[in-house]
């Protein structure tokens, strides 16, 4: 059962990936060492999805996707929050020499709060994070009152009417 977010006004969401195992055995198992891994760059886990599954895109012949939503409280701004996610994935094995290629980790800041951010290295909320349902099915899980900064709709609004993988799945242990 999702329980209240105390202050939604401080929710940070990150959104996890992945397709590649790299030397973790599965994704789900690179994944999970992601997390332990988050309190180490200051995000504190306050609660988090389980493991979702979708083909992978552009190309549905890669490996298919792990994808999961963790609700953090972060002891620094977007910016340094967005940069230890990107150090993490780096130290994780990410590859990023070719765009929509199959990863080892994929994290991506969805919102800081009620925050709304358009700079270069930074768009708050995430710009395409509503549309897709590996994230908002996730987030739903966990929080389905959450409500998009902008749209001012809650997650579980947003992840019934998601088109872009519209085949996300929880995995069934």
């Amino acid at each position: 059962m999702a329980t209240k977010i105390l202050n939604p006004d401080r929710a940070v969401v990150i959104a996890l990936g992945s397709n590649l195992a790299g030397g973790h055995g599965s994704s789900e198992a690179l994944l999970e060492e992601a997390l332990a891994r988050f309190p180490a760059v200051g995000l504190k886990i306050l609660k988090r999805s389980g493991w979702w599954r979708s083909a992978a895109w552009p190309d549905p012949n890669d490996p298919e996707y792990r994808n999961g939503v963790a609700l953090v409280e972060a002891n620094a701004g977007p910016q340094e929050v967005l940069q230890a996610l990107l150090d993490l994935e780096a130290e994780m094995g990410r590859d990023r020499a070719r765009r929509n290629a199959p990863r080892t980790l994929d994290l991506d800041l969805i919102a800081y709060g009620r925050d709304v951010l358009n700079t270069p290295g930074l768009i708050l909320p995430h710009p395409r994070a509503h549309e897709r349902l590996f994230v908002m099915g996730p987030l739903a899980e966990i929080a389905p009152e959450w409500a998009h900064p902008v749209l001012r709709r809650t997650a579980a609004d947003l992840a019934a009417g998601a088109q872009v993988g519209a085949d996300a799945r929880p995995v069934v242990p």
